[in-house]
């Protein structure tokens, strides 16, 4: 009979042992609820056929146009590529950068990266420099936006179709494809099963067990858990430039300077919060002159022509969700310098809230990057990324930041030393 293995929860730090789950089944973790793994039968399989799938259709999808706007007999069509080019010619090169990243380069690593290590698994072998693509999808994985890209345009699509005939192109339906075989495959990535063919733990590398209550946490057992592969490392005498032993990625017992680093984007998306939101997101001119319309103006225009649906959720992600993000960081950055121990559940849960729904603030840049490819008609109308759309991307590029440097462990610390 084999000893089940020890984990620590990767947002409380609680040490818990494996127990063998039923097909489909979650883990979480007893003390704050984070789900620790997932039984995914068949992962390796499924995973890699996800990946093939999406992989073609993304090549597809970067081929052809997403859409085209046809007026008066002229038909103006544009790549996702070709959008990000348009803003790069306009002088707006960090949006132009920010989408050709989010959309092109990181679900491509995102993919590549999954087969790079699924494909020889699959073969029964061992991938070569794996623990260099696990970093690198640990890397791509928060920065892949495609569902938010869909939904941009979807938004686009809505606001194009007032000014001329809309004529949807291959590239929109690859996208969509796309989009859901990615979260099929993501759904189905087994992390936990990769590294048991890449390399079977044994009796050697099980770290030493908690003799008490005391020590109900990997920091007070003196151990160190990877964020990237989930192993736990004994912590030597120095604990500085200590690497795991499995994936090679830097290990601490909190991340270094987490407090700090958080403060520091939080007050920097802070101060560009106002003139994203102040300063106009894209410039119209057309025969009957020229218009600047900020992000609440793009939400009061959808509610009035009568796509209120829309309206709310482009409302909800780029002006509530920023401020509320924002908000919610500044809380629980102060409650864990107060060392306070109150509903520590509750935060964690809404930690957990804000790095699931940041990226989706990203909608209004795609709905602007869409429009400025297409609305090109020099005799009738333009449109032109104005200053607040660089304000608003850095916005979400802060508040991402912040969240992925603050430590969640960092909020049940305080019962640890008043229990220690």
């Amino acid at each position: 009979m084999t000893r089940a293995r020890l984990i620590a929860c990767h947002e409380c730090d609680l040490l818990q042992y494996e127990k063998p789950l039923l097909r489909g089944a979650t883990a979480r973790c007893a003390r704050c609820g984070a789900e620790l793994y997932r039984h995914q039968p068949n992962s390796i399989d499924r995973a890699l056929a996800y990946t093939l799938g999406a992989v073609i259709l993304f090549a597809v999808a970067n081929a052809f146009p997403i859409v085209g706007l046809s007026v008066k007999g002229d038909l103006v069509e544009t790549s996702l590529i070709g959008a990000a080019d348009a803003l790069y010619r306009d002088g707006m090169w960090p949006i132009a950068g920010l989408v050709f990243v989010t959309t092109v380069v990181m679900p491509l690593l995102q993919m590549l990266a999954m087969i790079y290590l699924l494909l020889p698994l699959w073969l029964g072998r061992v991938p070569l420099a794996h623990n260099l693509a696990f970093h690198l999808l640990h890397l791509a994985r928060p920065w892949a936006m495609v569902e938010v890209l869909i939904l941009g345009m979807l938004v686009a699509l809505v606001k194009l179709a007032v000014i001329a005939s809309v004529v949807p192109g291959v590239s929109l339906w690859a996208f969509g494809a796309v989009m859901v075989l990615l979260a099929a495959a993501a759904s189905a990535f087994d992390p936990r099963e990769c590294w048991a063919r890449i390399q079977p733990a044994t009796a050697s590398d099980e770290p030493p067990i908690p003799a008490s209550a005391a020590t109900a946490t990997a920091a007070g057992a003196g151990l160190l858990v990877c964020h990237e592969c989930g192993l736990l490392s004994r912590a030597g005498r120095h604990t500085h430039g200590v690497h795991c032993s499995r994936c090679g990625a830097a290990l601490h017992f909190r991340k270094v300077a987490s407090i700090s680093r958080t403060w520091a984007f939080i007050m920097s998306a802070v101060v560009l919060y106002i003139p994203a939101n102040v300063l106009p997101v894209m410039n119209t001119s057309s025969l009957f002159g020229s218009e600047k319309d900020t992000i609440l103006s793009g939400v009061v225009y959808l509610w009035t022509s009568g796509s209120w649906p829309l309206a709310i959720i482009v409302f909800v992600a780029s002006i509530a969700v920023p401020m509320l993000k924002i908000l919610a960081l500044v809380f629980l950055v102060v409650s864990v310098q107060l060392r306070s121990t109150w509903l520590q559940k509750r935060r964690t849960a809404i930690y957990r809230i804000v790095e699931l729904v940041g990226r989706w603030s990203m909608l209004d840049i795609y709905v602007i990057t869409i429009l400025v490819a297409l609305v090109q008609f020099s005799a009738l109308a333009t449109i032109q990324a104005g200053p607040g759309a660089i304000a608003f991307g850095a916005v979400v590029v802060l508040t991402m930041f912040a969240a992925m440097s603050f430590d969640p462990r960092l909020i049940w610390d305080a019962a640890e030393r008043d229990h220690g």
